[in-house]
């Protein structure tokens, strides 16, 4: 069985479709990545999977309970992390902890060996009773990833979970999460803007455009679909439909002001491809990374940072829109 799935899983806002028909099998201790463009649904998506929205049409499955007849013990089975921090700053990390211990009505001697193990696992056992606004901003995202973790979710939700973070920082909260799948066998959804994140992390990963899947799998194998290597061309003047019936020539897309072409052993194409196209400025060769992956499947790049919004603000107007 599937610890996540959807079933023509549908949104809509008056005569905007936000999640078309979404149709999802995500594995007990997967770390699975959600990608797309701003506006592209996966916001939506996630909020009908933590019960925050409801459907308009299809149903989805979260630990064997339907996210609507069973939200309760939906809730009970995942962790949250939201983008912006949501612990209280003048509480210390205890208290934090504490806190959301009570709210889930864990008893007092468990609560207490949890807090101490969680603490552990982030390593902040020693700044516990710091108030957290004397925190880094890599210490409030241990935090808030021990908070997530305290009542022993099945699922863990991710949203940014390394926005704006220095790359120390980043890297310890990678560990974590791959510690989180690896020895507990948790669940991990991931929504991130970094593409060497979701790389690096996730087993499979979907990218979702306009409601839809338009691809899914592993970064390995979405790298090696797109058929070949890069070139990177730049000049004033480019003729590119002398390319376009070349056999070897996979794709051909615009890259902010020069052209990227695809193909197949670029090496031994290289010249030819140079003679054809005429003067140029500038030519840079390298494998497809998930930023082409993204590139090819939706017309547009993915923009560093969350300009739709975070988690916490989509949670204020949720039942603005229902």
């Amino acid at each position: 069985m599937h610890i996540i799935e959807t079933k023509n899983l549908t949104k809509k806002f008056e005569k905007m479709t936000a999640v078309d028909n979404l149709n999802l099998q995500i594995n007990e201790g997967e770390i699975f990545g959600l990608l797309g463009p701003n506006g592209a649904g996966k916001t939506t998506t996630l909020l009908m999977l933590v019960t925050l929205k409801p459907p308009t049409s299809g149903t989805a499955t979260i630990n064997g309970f339907d996210i609507v007849k069973q939200a309760d013990k939906v809730r009970k089975s995942i962790g949250i992390v939201f983008q912006d921090p949501s612990s209280d700053e003048i509480l210390t990390g205890y208290e934090n902890l504490k806190l959301h211990g009570w709210l889930y009505d864990m008893p007092n001697d468990l609560l207490e060996d949890r807090i101490k193990e969680v603490l552990e696992l982030v390593e902040l056992t020693d700044r516990k009773n710091d108030r957290m606004k004397k925190y880094s901003g890599g210490m409030r995202r241990r935090l808030e990833l021990a908070r997530g973790l305290m009542h022993h979710p099945k699922i863990l939700f991710l949203d940014e979970p390394t926005l704006g973070l220095d790359p120390q920082s980043r890297e310890h909260i990678w560990k974590y999460i791959e510690n989180l799948a690896k020895e507990k066998n948790m669940t991990i959804i991931i929504t991130t803007h970094y593409m060497d994140e979701a790389d690096k992390l996730c087993d499979r990963l979907a990218i979702i455009d306009k409601g839809k899947i338009v691809v899914l799998g592993s970064p390995t194998q979405l790298k090696k679909d797109l058929g070949g290597d890069i070139i990177r061309l730049k000049a004033k003047t480019l003729d590119i439909d002398v390319l376009k019936n070349l056999p070897y020539v996979k794709n051909i897309s615009p890259c902010d002001g020069e052209v990227c072409l695809t193909l197949e052993d670029a090496s031994t194409h290289l010249q030819e491809i140079l003679k054809l196209v005429g003067k140029i400025d500038s030519v840079e060769i390298r494998s497809p990374t998930l930023d082409d992956v993204f590139l090819h499947y939706t017309g547009r790049a993915m923009l560093e940072g969350s300009p739709e919004g975070s988690w916490a603000e989509k949670m204020m107007n949720a039942s603005e829109k229902t």
